[in-house]
C-alpha cells in the first residue's frame, strides 16, 4: 500500500474509536506523527473529505463531520426511533406544548377554523446537537391528552398510542430545500446561506388527518435513502397527490 493509503486506514481506525471528536489533528502533527511528507498526510486527507468524514476549511484546518441519520423514503417514520437505532442519543428541547387555535392547521386537518388543536414545538438534538426544529399541529379533541406528555426522551407517536389509543398509519410527506431564516439559523446552528430540508408532513389514522407538521432539517445530518429491487418496477406504489405548497 502507498503511504498516502497507510495513513488513510490508520487515520479511518482512529476516527472509529472517537479519537478526533474534539479536534483533528493539524498537518504538521500528522507529519510528525507519522513520518511521512506533507504532501502524503494531505492526500490521505483528500480521501477523507471525498468519502464525507472531514471537512477542511481555509485557515481553520481540518474537522471531522458529526455522523449523519439515514432515513428511508416511502415509510411513515419516528425520528425519534430511527436515531436511537443507529446509534444516536436523541433528546428534544420543548419549546411549546399547548392548546391554540390556527384556522390554516384547521383545514388540513379537516377542523372547523374555530376547534382547538395541540400545538407541539420541538427542537431536536442528536448527540447533543440540534438538528430538527419541527412544529406539530393536532385536533384537540384527540390529542388533548399529550399535554400532560414528557416529550424530551419520547416520540410524539408512541405518546399518540399510549395516552390517546390512535397511531399514524398512512400519510404523505414533501421535503424541499430551503434556505433558512436568520431565527432558524440560530436555532440549528448554521451558518448563512447554508440550505437545508423543508419537510411537511399529514399523518392518517385511517381516513382521519391525525398530525399536519412542518420541520426544518439540517441537511449535513440527514440523508434520504431510497431502495428498489427489478422485482417490484413493473408494480410501482402510486401515492395519493399532494395538496398545493401552502
Amino acid at each position: 500500500m502507498p503511504l498516502w493509503a497507510q495513513v488513510l486506514e490508520d487515520l479511518r481506525a482512529r476516527m472509529a474509536e472517537g479519537e478526533f471528536a474534539e479536534r483533528f489533528p493539524s498537518d504538521v502533527e500528522l507529519v510528525g506523527h507519522y513520518g511521512v511528507s506533507r504532501q502524503t498526510v494531505r492526500e490521505a486527507i483528500r480521501h477523507l473529505q471525498q468519502e464525507g468524514v472531514v471537512e477542511r476549511v481555509r485557515g481553520q484546518g481540518s474537522s471531522v463531520r458529526p455522523r449523519s441519520i439515514e432515513q428511508s423514503l416511502g415509510t411513515l417514520y419516528s425520528l425519534y426511533r430511527s436515531a436511537e437505532a443507529q446509534g444516536f442519543v436523541q433528546e428534544s428541547v420543548v419549546r411549546a406544548l399547548e392548546e391554540r387555535r390556527e384556522p390554516s392547521a384547521a383545514a388540513v386537518l379537516g377542523c372547523e377554523a374555530e376547534e382547538q388543536l395541540v400545538y407541539l414545538e420541538r427542537l431536536r438534538l442528536l448527540d447533543g446537537r440540534p438538528v430538527v426544529h419541527d412544529w406539530s399541529f393536532m385536533p384537540a379533541r384527540i390529542a388533548r391528552p399529550l399535554l400532560a406528555a414528557d416529550f424530551r426522551r419520547t416520540a410524539l407517536y408512541r405518546e399518540l398510542e399510549q395516552s390517546c389509543g390512535v397511531r399514524p398509519d398512512s400519510g404523505w410527506e414533501r421535503v424541499s430545500p430551503v434556505l433558512p431564516d436568520e431565527t432558524e439559523r440560530a436555532l440549528l446552528e448554521l451558518e448563512p446561506a447554508t440550505p437545508a430540508f423543508w419537510i411537511e408532513r399529514l399523518a392518517l389514522a385511517g381516513d382521519l388527518p391525525l398530525e399536519w407538521r412542518h420541520s426544518i432539517v439540517r441537511a449535513d445530518r440527514f440523508q434520504f435513502v431510497s431502495r428498489w429491487s427489478a422485482g417490484r418496477l413493473d408494480s410501482a406504489f402510486e401515492a395519493p397527490p399532494c395538496p398545493p405548497s401552502s
